[in-house]
């Protein structure tokens, strides 16, 4: 098996339950045509968040790392008419994209655009009252990814979900000696999610048209 196969079977599963309509695809036209790096989620990986936010009746979600907006329309398309989606994006290029994009997919009143670091938003989101919320989507960069998830338990409540993207890098996370500041964070998340009994997580291996990663999935008990 290789890579062909798995982006051939990407697009099966992306023709049979997970097909783009226009908002979508204008999204990923946006990342080509701006020059922003293509990193966002494949669609049956954005199709899996829409899922997991019915599966918690989300209302209130917060994402770390918008970047075009385009798993941030897959979840906002789950949310009640006085649901929110907060996203959080540090690059403003990335963020005025991300907004008209999300205007384009009719979701303006839905989906506040945070422009900053996330380690400075986070606090500020606590301090405001704005949690918890019922799904937390964190598919930023990876140096802080223990620091977000911990941030990301003082923003949950019990039954919360918590989805990290990027969690296996390639199969890197297994290698003891990485110097890649990006592998070396991953693996200060899922070592802290080995002992953090707040939660039941695990780590789903992933493969596709997005090659070989992983994502953690947990449950704030």
């Amino acid at each position: 098996m290789d890579d062909l196969i798995f982006a051939k079977v990407d697009k099966y599963i992306t023709d049979l339950l997970t097909p783009e309509d226009k908002a979508l695809t204008d999204t990923l036209d946006s990342i080509e045509r701006e020059g922003i790096p293509s990193i966002s989620v494949s669609a049956p990986q954005g199709k899996f968040l829409q899922v997991m936010a019915l599966a918690c009746n989300a209302k209130k979600i917060l994402e770390l790392g918008t970047l075009a907006g385009y798993s941030t329309i897959w979840m906002a398309r789950t949310l009640p008419q006085d649901g929110k989606i907060i996203t959080v994006e540090f690059d403003e290029h990335h963020a005025a994209v991300a907004q008209k994009n999300i205007d384009n997919a009719g979701l303006s009143s839905r989906v506040d655009i945070r422009r900053g670091k996330a380690l400075d938003i986070l606090p500020q989101i606590l301090t405001n009252g704005e949690g918890p919320f019922d799904l937390i989507f964190i598919d930023a960069d990876k140096q802080p990814y223990k620091e977000y998830f911990e941030h990301a338990l003082q923003l949950s409540r019990s039954g919360t979900i918590i989805i990290c993207d990027n969690v296996v890098r390639n199969g890197e996370v297994v290698n003891e000696n990485t110097t890649d500041d990006r592998v070396q964070g991953v693996q200060r998340l899922n070592k802290f999610l080995s002992t953090c009994n707040k939660v039941t997580a695990t780590i789903i291996q992933t493969v596709g048209a997005k090659e070989y990663d992983g994502m953690a999935i947990a449950i704030v008990k």
